[in-house]
């Protein structure tokens, strides 16, 4: 489960790399600190278009969509399996989004958060951004629990495509 976990951070970090590679920009990995917690962040230039930095800020989360999209639409009844990879990818994905929700609800966190970069790129209340976010982990949360629940899937593969289709606001 940890190594699912594991790859689950691996596919949101590589998820920025990618965009940040298609707009050639340089991603310097910088030592965070929050309340007393160390981690990573990877950043690039705080000179991108509103625009690339939506899609770079986005990435990792798009990224993380299509894998759980991937692993709830191919194995609906994950629960009954014994696939400790797969869900140990999909409570990462649930965790990040509820962890990322929480930051962007309190506008709390490192500076180099990405729903601070996407509020910031489409200039609106990062709160809003962590209802967005907060959505598809409690729907893919419920499809987990109830796999025959069409209602759910299309409801938060609605919400995440809509996510990227921000990029034309």
């Amino acid at each position: 489960m940890l190594l699912g976990g594991a790859a689950g951070l691996l596919l949101h970090e590589s998820g920025h790399l990618v965009a940040d590679w298609a707009f050639e920009e340089k991603v310097v990995v910088r030592k965070v600190d929050y309340k007393g917690i160390p981690f990573f962040a990877l950043s690039h230039a705080n000179n991108l278009s509103p625009r690339r930095e939506f899609v770079v800020s986005s990435a990792g989360f798009w990224s993380q969509y299509l894998y759980s999209e991937q692993i709830l639409t191919h194995h609906p009844a994950l629960r009954q399996e014994r696939s400790p990879f797969r869900k140990g990818m999909l409570t990462f994905h649930v965790a990040t989004l509820l962890m990322y929700s929480g930051a962007a609800f309190g506008k709390t966190g490192p500076v180099e958060r990405d729903t601070r970069g996407i509020a910031e790129s489409l200039k609106i209340n990062e709160r809003w951004l962590g209802a967005l976010i907060l959505a598809p982990a409690l729907l893919d949360t419920y499809r987990y629990f109830h796999p025959g629940a069409r209602w759910a899937a299309w409801t938060s593969r609605g919400v995440k495509m809509g996510s990227v289709a921000l990029i034309i606001k």
